[in-house]
């Protein structure tokens, strides 16, 4: 990720909330007007201390003090009136932002193309959604008001302290540039860590995400002393991280506390020398201690403040990373579009590569043709790209050259959604959310009946699992309920069943399941495929023998293609990868 400044990152933020910056303006307005009302304060102490002074020697004019001291009271509480409805404004328009902000980045995952995922990890983009967006919110709310009320109070200050005694202003004001200095120097190092900290983060979160969804492979290939030391590594990588960043704007605070032991002390001793001179009354002392504190106190506030707004702009700056990448092309033009399909499909002179590597075509003028009901096997060894294939049919990636049609359409000339909603499709990776069996089975579906839930699950062989359920359809699917991975995948094929789309695409979908339940399965795809044109994409060969077509890819080029009989009379590729299955010294 590229290093970028505070200003650039947060400049881009309140872009983003363009809409609330008068909102936020009031807000900065009575922060800073909070901060003014309360350096009014040391002056009216200043005098009331000057009262007392003179009343030592004759009476001391209560009056005079009742009304500084109302005046003081009614200060204080604008003050905090003020402060605390810039805090309710922050608050509210942060918190609506980064609501608002959270749904855009969900939004933004169906936008950009499916190449952006192969590069980065789920639990990367996962920690830009709730990590990063909750650190940015946070420095939001703290840093910005915190920071303009901090200057306002140091610029108020500054004045007061020049209009009481120019002297003593002139002295603080030597002692607080050194701390300037000092502070400038720290912050433009810091940076750099604050950034590398929320990379490592999101690097630590992808790995954990991965881990932990693997961790019944991770245990039984033994893997865990392995994957505990690449662990280590990433997390000792953000502990260096945070350290290094903590370590140096830690140093900010405890620096501003010693200018400011270091002003009091001055204060003191030029005071008295005044004071003792008579060029300045007693109170003038007592006044300029407070405004000592309240003059260093804005500078601890602005490294605070400044430690926040590091972290909040490297939040920004991945959040935005995100929000402005590359995205699926406009398709408002199209007007091609089709309600249902017959279901022919031609591949012609298709050639693709992955964008990240153009030079390595993984489909080489790949043609092919099916007719309506048609169901098409696609077989070959590991990396032949047979997944690729059906990726390039959903337009999950756009081929390089070439086309694709469906009924005589060039799948380029489709919108995505109409092109999606044509086919059903059950991946090798089964996807369960927690919810009811009802709910996982007609996800996104409308008007789907109990009888037609039924037909489904005694088609996939589910009907006695669904009923043994405690609520059957109405048992919610999670963590604690027993489910084994065949059932996952049957729970999948039943959902693909319901959507009724006019084209199937199988890929691996019976690789999870035990021989007797791949036959039930194959019963029940037999009876879905009728009339539809399927697409099965198998390692498994005994359960494609039926196909109307069978397509052998090798390399990324079809070398065979037929059916079952006549690829296994043929005596080729496929003859032998058919029978390596069946024998052991294959």
């Amino acid at each position: 990720m590229k290093r970028n400044s505070i200003f650039k990152s947060i400049g881009k933020t309140f872009g983003y909330m363009k809409h609330y910056i008068p909102l936020v303006i009031f807000a900065l307005v009575l922060a800073a007007l909070g901060a003014i009302l309360t350096i009014i304060g040391p002056y009216q102490i200043g005098r009331i201390t000057n009262l007392m002074e003179d009343g030592l020697l004759g009476g001391i004019d209560m009056a005079a003090i009742g009304k500084i001291g109302i005046v003081l009271a009614v200060i204080y509480l604008a003050s905090a009136l003020f402060t605390f409805f810039q805090h309710f404004i922050m608050a509210t328009v942060t918190l609506d932002t980064s609501k608002r902000m959270r749904s855009d980045l969900a939004a933004k995952m169906n936008r950009v193309p499916m190449s952006y995922f192969y590069r980065s990890s789920q639990g990367d983009v996962l920690s830009r959604i709730t990590n990063d967006v909750q650190t940015l919110q946070q420095g939001l709310t703290n840093s910005l008001p915190g920071i303009i009320s901090a200057m306002a109070q140091f610029a108020g200050c500054l004045i007061m302290m020049f209009i009481t005694q120019w002297r003593l202003a002139l002295c603080v004001m030597a002692v607080t540039i050194l701390g300037m200095l000092t502070l400038t120097f720290v912050m433009s190092h810091s940076q750099r860590y604050f950034i590398a900290r929320q990379e490592h983060l999101g690097s630590l979160n992808g790995f954990i995400e991965e881990m932990y969804s693997g961790h019944e492979v991770l245990r039984i290939s033994r893997a865990g002393r392995k994957v505990f030391e690449q662990f280590k590594i990433l997390n000792k990588n953000v502990y260096d991280s945070n350290w290094k960043s903590q370590f140096l704007s830690g140093m900010m605070q405890p620096l501003m506390t010693v200018i400011g032991n270091v002003g009091y002390v001055v204060v003191c001793v030029v005071g008295a020398i005044l004071a003792m001179n008579g060029t300045i009354p007693f109170g003038v002392i007592v006044s300029f201690i407070l405004y000592v504190r309240l003059f260093t106190a804005p500078l601890t506030q602005i490294a605070q403040g400044i430690t926040n707004l590091q972290t909040a702009s490297a939040s920004a700056e991945r959040i935005f990373e995100f929000l402005e990448a590359e995205e699926l092309s406009d398709e408002s033009d199209k007007t091609a579009y089709l309600e249902t399909a017959k279901g022919a499909v031609e591949f012609r002179n298709v050639h693709f590569s992955y964008p990240d590597n153009p030079d390595q075509i993984i489909i080489k003028d790949f043609s092919a043709s099916v007719k309506p009901g048609q169901k098409v096997a696609i077989v070959g060894p590991t990396g032949a790209g047979k997944t690729t294939m059906v990726n390039l049919l959903m337009r999950f990636f756009e081929i390089n050259s070439g086309s694709i049609l469906i009924d005589g359409i060039p799948t380029s000339e489709l919108k995505r959604e109409n092109l999606h909603q044509l086919f059903s499709m059950v991946l090798q990776d089964t996807w369960l959310f927690d919810g009811t069996v009802r709910e996982n089975l007609v996800y996104n579906l409308d008007n789907i009946s109990n009888d037609d839930l039924e037909r489904v699950c005694r088609a996939c062989g589910l009907s006695h699992f669904v009923h043994s359920l405690p609520q059957g359809f109405d048992t919610v699917l999670s963590d604690s309920t027993s489910i084994s991975a065949g059932q996952k995948q049957l729970l999948t094929i039943a959902r693909a069943m319901l959507q009724n789309s006019p084209m199937l695409i199988l890929d691996e979908a019976t690789s999870s399941v035990d021989t007797r339940t791949e036959l039930t399965i194959q019963r029940a795809m037999d009876e879905l495929t009728k009339g539809r044109t399927s697409f099965v994409i198998a390692h498994r060969l005994s359960t494609i023998k039926n196909a109307d077509l069978i397509l052998v890819l090798k390399d990324g080029d079809v070398i065979e293609s037929g059916s079952h009989e006549s690829l296994m009379a043929q005596g080729g590729f496929y003859c032998d990868l058919y029978n390596s299955q069946f024998d052991p010294a294959g």
